[in-house]
């Protein structure tokens, strides 16, 4: 990938050839709200009618954190990028669950916690590190039949959703404050993390949710590279 190298924003830059940017993208934007935000920027600074922009891995609305932006020929490149490890760190809810496993809907069911020790939240996240199959949430963006999953669910129309293979290269609880437990995962293209805390919390013969999500990296791109919406815009075109 060193011949990917984030944008950084000088004279030199070519947002047409095909650039990366580095974007910290802020709760309740979608990931194409930002797509949308940095193309509109770029077409203003460059007074050009079309671009082509687009976004290496989706992250949800209600998540935080890295997310690479293409532009130009690199958009070409956006398979080759989110085909890397992705590491994140979060929140899980204990003893609740949701419909879409994570807070964009409200609880549905409350379960007991108080079996739950220490000991035994390290040995059930021991159990999901390697190979595992999941089934996205039913309340996400992919699409059966030429038709999102969230379609189906707003519907009430049940449809069978297939398990697929991932694998969890680390899983590591952070802190513990029961009924939130922090971690920090790294994980291969294409892992829920929203059915992951979904799968813990039956694991843990109780309930969980998703609570908050931060994606950290992807490959060797850090969040900590990342620039604001507001630092963004400025950097595209200085006021």
């Amino acid at each position: 990938m060193s011949n990917l190298n984030p944008c950084t924003f000088n004279s030199s830059s070519n947002f047409i050839a095909g650039e990366l940017i580095l974007v910290n993208k802020p709760i309740e934007w979608t990931s194409f709200d930002v797509v949308k935000k940095v193309r509109n920027l770029l077409k203003k600074k460059l007074q050009i009618k079309k671009l082509k922009v687009g976004h290496a891995g989706t992250l949800d609305p209600l998540a935080t954190g890295l997310l690479i932006i293409c532009t130009g020929k690199n958009t070409k490149k956006i398979e080759q990028i989110q085909g890397q490890i992705k590491t994140y760190t979060g929140t899980f809810t204990l003893g609740a669950t949701t419909p879409s496993y994570d807070l964009e809907m409200e609880v549905n069911k409350t379960f007991h916690t108080s079996h739950i020790t220490k000991e035994l939240l390290i040995e059930t996240a021991e159990n999901f590190v390697g190979e595992i199959f999941q089934k996205p949430p039913v309340f996400s963006a992919l699409k059966k039949d030429g038709k999102r999953l969230y379609q189906y669910a707003r519907d009430e129309k049940e449809v069978e959703v297939k398990e697929r293979k991932v694998v969890v290269h680390a899983f590591e609880i952070t802190k513990i404050e029961l009924p939130k437990i922090h971690f920090k995962i790294c994980s291969s293209k294409g892992t829920y993390i929203r059915s992951l805390a979904h799968d813990f919390g039956l694991a843990l013969n109780s309930g969980a949710h998703l609570s908050k999500l931060c994606r950290t990296k992807i490959g060797d791109y850090d969040l900590e590279n990342a620039l604001s919406i507001t630092e963004l815009a400025e950097k595209i075109n200085p006021s």
